[in-house]
């Protein structure tokens, strides 16, 4: 006897209808996640992509990802040397002395390395010994969060000193022999009001600061949206370029590098970071304030993402930090990138050790190599038509439409905090598939708590029933 068959219950399809979208949602990332702890030797997962051999070792300093002071061990701080070919010749690791986070690193005339390390209290200073790993000598100084100090006249610090209490950021100079401060230039002292930047906490964000003449320090204020450069003895800035909120010039900048073309042009070569690209300035005109910069040459925009070092090597390509694509890459006037190395997590610096601190290459006027540029040629294919980011996919399908700013803001968004929180393992698209089907399965356990309140309730009566009977 055949027995007749019973419809599923419309609730059962939703629900296995449910069941089936969050699967899809999270197997990709469960796929990676397997296949990356199956086979990763290292945990950043380092690898290269090269097409035309370096000249000699790169050094890549990486900030690493932390969380209130608290390092993740699995995205570390390190700094990595890198051969021609993009084999790896050593890793070093600062944890073992408490060097949190990796910022600026520099070649010396000796060969060794001076790095710029911090602690959630101090900013260490040392030289570091290539060759066998240990450090020549330390300055321990009691300043938060410092993203540069360079050794100049043999034994001074030149100290950018961001993020002090009471709007006191400034830039000094340190002499490691007397073990004092024999410099020093605040910035609320200069016309920098207290209304600009980044406010209280983070005032100026002085990133860099550089030697480019006797008593001519170039210095980049990021929050206020400039670099310029001060004369030790007057106290004057002499150059500025870019100004507080002026985002078309520069946009929270990193890492300024001054060049001057054959006729002696100043030109300022940049990490344009918000504005995801690196660009070059040249200035002519007169003295402070009567002279004018004219923007001669850029890469990136889309094939950026918070760019934060470029260096213009002898050759005349130029080497770049591409932050939040976690890579370095080597790029011709052109935009064709012939070198690149994939470095995670949030790498700050890079340097050519055969080149010393600054490479002192050619301007691109010198070059005629002038103009706006694209990137192309990437062997690793982090950004680009076929290999979308979630940022890039959402102002490219947004511009053109009535929300494009508030694409654009989500999407900076987007690329700036989530490298912090994903899994190493994951994706930009495999992370917001995890984050949609745990949206999916919050909605879904409501819709049964709704759906099932009639039994819960009687649920919960029965309950206080038998807990009053015991009573």
């Amino acid at each position: 006897m055949n027995l007749p068959s019973r419809p599923i219950p419309r609730r059962w399809v939703v629900r296995g209808a449910v069941a089936l979208l969050v699967l899809a949602l999270v197997a990709p990332a469960g796929i990676s996640g397997a296949s990356y702890f199956a086979t990763a030797e290292d945990p950043g997962n380092l690898r290269a992509s090269v097409d035309d051999p370096a000249n000699g070792i790169t050094i890549i300093s990486i900030q690493g990802f932390h969380f209130k002071g608290m390092a993740n061990a699995n995205k570390p701080a390190r700094l990595v040397a890198v051969g021609p070919r993009g084999n790896v010749e050593w890793v070093h690791n600062g944890s073992g002395f408490d060097a949190r986070w990796f910022y600026d690193v520099d070649p010396l005339e000796n060969r060794n390395l001076l790095v710029t390390a911090t602690t959630p209290n101090a900013t260490l200073v040392y030289e570091l010994n290539p060759e066998t790993q240990e450090r020549v000598w330390t300055e321990r100084l009691p300043i938060h969060d410092t993203h540069d100090v360079d050794l100049i006249n043999g034994d001074q610090l030149l100290v950018a000193n961001m993020r002090e209490p009471r709007y006191d950021d400034r830039i000094f100079v340190y002499n490691t022999t007397t073990d004092e401060r024999v410099w020093e230039w605040e910035f609320r002292d200069h016309g920098y009001p207290e209304e600009g930047g980044g406010g209280p906490k983070d005032w100026t964000h002085v990133n860099d600061i550089d030697k480019i003449g006797e008593g001519e320090y170039l210095v980049s204020p990021r929050n206020f949206d400039q670099v310029i450069v001060v004369n030790r003895s007057t106290g004057n800035v002499t150059m500025q370029l870019g100004s507080d909120g002026e985002h078309s010039t520069l946009y929270e900048q990193h890492n300024p590098t001054y060049l001057e073309s054959e006729n002696g042009t100043p030109t300022v070569l940049v990490a344009d970071s918000e504005n995801d690209r690196v660009v070059e300035y040249e200035r002519t005109g007169g003295p402070a304030g009567n002279g004018s910069w004219t923007k001669t040459w850029s890469i990136g925009t889309r094939g950026l993402n918070w760019p934060r070092d470029a260096d213009r090597l002898p050759n005349g390509n130029t080497l770049v930090v591409d932050t939040m694509h976690h890579r370095v890459f080597e790029v011709t006037p052109t935009g064709e990138v012939v070198w690149e190395f994939h470095a995670p997590w949030a790498p700050y610096d890079v340097e050519r050790i055969a080149y010393g601190d600054e490479p002192d290459g050619p301007t691109m006027r010198d070059l005629g190599k002038s103009g706006d540029y694209d990137l192309s040629g990437s062997g690793l294919k982090v950004s680009g038509k076929d290999t979308k980011t979630v940022s890039f996919w959402l102002v490219e399908t947004f511009e053109e439409t009535p929300v494009a700013a508030q694409a654009e803001e989500f999407a900076r968004f987007w690329a700036h905090v989530t490298p912090w929180i994903r899994p190493i393992w994951m994706t930009s698209w495999e992370f917001l598939a995890a984050l949609l089907a745990s949206g999916v399965l919050l909605a879904w356990g409501l819709g049964e708590v709704v759906y099932q309140r009639r039994r819960i309730r009687g649920g919960v009566a029965r309950l206080r029933r038998r807990l009053t009977e015991r009573t």
